[in-house]
């Protein structure tokens, strides 16, 4: 599939392809005239990829995980690694660690908005 079609099926900009492209998160063909074609498995792909950065992951570490996950699932694949789990949980860990931040600041404004209220009311 061409490059529009891929970013219209996963809702991800043709900009953002080229620099996964670019970053060796996925790879396309090149046809004679040097249009990209990507297999039909690139969309599972690009879901993958988006969802490891929503996780707050960089495109190195991305790079690292994506060849020990299957696309279809996010499971591990058969080359999956120990350091890829320990990688993993670390990543976990961090997450939860933001988590803790975020609700501790969503605590604080809490706090705020119900002085404010008292203050008006």
């Amino acid at each position: 599939m061409r490059i529009g079609e891929l970013a219209r099926r996963t809702g991800v900009s043709e900009r953002s392809l080229r620099y996964y492209e670019q970053q060796g998160l996925l790879v396309a063909e090149r046809t004679p005239g040097g249009q990209r074609e990507f297999p039909e498995q690139a969309v599972d792909r690009v879901i993958r990829i988006q969802e490891l950065f929503a996780a707050g992951l960089h495109s190195k570490k991305i790079a690292q995980l994506l060849p020990c996950m299957r696309d279809a699932d996010g499971g591990p694949s058969a080359i999956a690694t120990p350091r890829l789990v320990a990688d993993l949980v670390a990543e976990r860990e961090r997450i939860d660690r933001m988590i803790t931040e975020l609700v501790n600041s969503r605590g604080v404004l809490d706090d705020v908005i119900n002085a404010a209220s008292q203050d008006r009311g």
